[in-house]
């Protein structure tokens, strides 16, 4: 004969069993229930993404992003050239958040735009050297069309920190036995023509792809008994002799 509670007439294991599952029944959308496997989900409540899931993808305009900020860093003096080169490469190769986080790790969070930026007053838009040097650096504000002569003399142009007009800059650079170097940054795209006119070994095949809106920067160049360079690295220093 089965046993019961002693006042209800229901057989002990099945008032146990209907108490188990009313309570299971009960159970909210996001309510556990613990099995010996561990904690499982009952109810139509979405759960908390897991742990080491797939890392977010960065996109071309958040690694445009960084590569500003690196510039602006890099004007500010924070970075030094070897180091402002290769957190820009860096940037433009980039696959996740996380790849982007760590080149601004140690860097100030960028300050808050103003309600009206202030203009970057330009050098004009012509430029001549006579047996002396043009040299252009840190941040300056580059007009759409620049031209500059160098006669028996030298030209340093460093776009690195500089801010371009608009999405095409022209430069009309003349070398007459001179050397007109332009330093840019790796997130442009360069065409050239003329005459004398080379690009550094090292840019030819940069490793990686630019966007499609990239700034372009056209160099047409003149030189005579000397060159026109573009280069994304200044040039290395001969070594100091003892």
């Amino acid at each position: 004969m089965a046993a019961t509670d002693g006042g209800a007439g229901v057989p002990e294991e099945q008032r146990t069993s209907g108490d188990q599952a009313s309570a299971a029944g009960g159970a909210g959308a996001g309510d556990l229930v613990r099995a010996d496997s561990g904690a499982v989900a009952v109810g139509g409540g979405s759960s908390a993404a897991e742990p080491g899931g797939p890392a977010t993808r960065a996109s071309d305009r958040e690694r445009d992003a960084v590569v500003q900020r690196v510039q602006d860093a890099f004007a500010e003096g924070r970075l030094d050239d070897a180091e402002f080169d290769e957190r820009s490469r860096a940037a433009l190769t980039a696959r996740t958040h996380a790849d982007l986080d760590a080149l601004l790790a140690d860097l100030p969070a960028a300050p808050a735009a103003p309600g009206q930026a202030r203009a970057i007053p330009g050098p004009g838009r012509f430029a001549v050297a006579l047996k002396s040097s043009v040299r252009r650096a840190g941040r300056w504000r580059v007009p759409e069309r620049y031209t500059t002569v160098v006669y028996k003399g030298g030209g340093w142009l460093d776009l690195r920190a500089a801010e371009l007009s608009g999405p095409v800059t022209t430069f009309l650079a003349v070398a007459y036995k001179s050397r007109v170097t332009i330093l840019v940054p790796p997130n442009v795209r360069v065409e050239m023509t003329g005459l004398g006119v080379t690009q550094d070994v090292h840019d030819e095949d940069p490793g990686y792809r630019l966007p499609a809106d990239a700034p372009v920067i056209h160099v047409r160049g003149i030189a005579y008994k000397g060159t026109v360079e573009i280069a994304t690295r200044p040039p290395e220093r001969p070594a100091l002799r003892g």
